[in-house]
């Protein structure tokens, strides 16, 4: 009888790229870097970014929040990636679920998924290739900015809405729609 086994599934960062931990330090120190940060124009009304080179061939992004704004709900097309917060303060909202990437336009959510953390002053967190999430910043009167960080570079975002427990895919969009 054959030998037949599963092969090993690399970690991420075997095959040459930037893990989760190493997309975090780079977020960190990039947050850290005070005339970088600075250099980013705020709009008082609406997000604004600039897109940077990240480590072993990851995409990286500088943005700034004004007051009340956030992403929504949304995940990183199978990337797993980090985020650090350079100024002001992020909330993040996200589910302590892995959901299904194909197949479904809603989900019932159980009980207990909702997570949310604060993130201000050069604190960040790493996440994997299934993080579905929703960044705010709930301030009044004061920018946030934070530096972000992906591998690979983002194939896709899909974008949901949310009722209660109810998770709904609203769209995908690719990268030509953030440049």
């Amino acid at each position: 009888m054959p030998d037949v086994r599963t092969p090993a599934r690399p970690r991420p960062g075997a095959t040459g790229g930037p893990t989760a931990a190493e997309l975090l330090d780079f977020a960190r120190r990039t947050a850290a870097d005070a005339p970088l940060v600075a250099s980013l124009p705020l709009d008082p009304e609406g997000r604004t970014w600039v897109r940077l080179d990240g480590p072993g061939g990851s995409e990286a992004w500088l943005i700034g929040w004004p007051p009340g704004t956030g992403t929504g709900w949304h995940d990183h097309g199978g990337s797993h990636g980090a985020f650090a917060a350079a100024s002001g303060e992020l909330t993040e909202q996200s589910l302590a679920a892995q959901l299904p990437t194909e197949g479904w336009k809603t989900l019932e959510l159980a009980d207990g998924v909702d997570r949310q953390r604060k993130l201000a002053g050069g604190r960040g967190r790493a996440f994997g290739p299934h993080h579905v999430h929703q960044v705010l910043n709930l301030s009044e009167d004061t920018h946030a900015v934070s530096v972000h960080a992906y591998y690979p570079p983002l194939p896709l975002m899909r974008r949901y809405s949310r009722t209660g427990p109810v998770l709904r895919l609203e769209e995908v969009e690719l990268p030509e729609d953030w440049r």
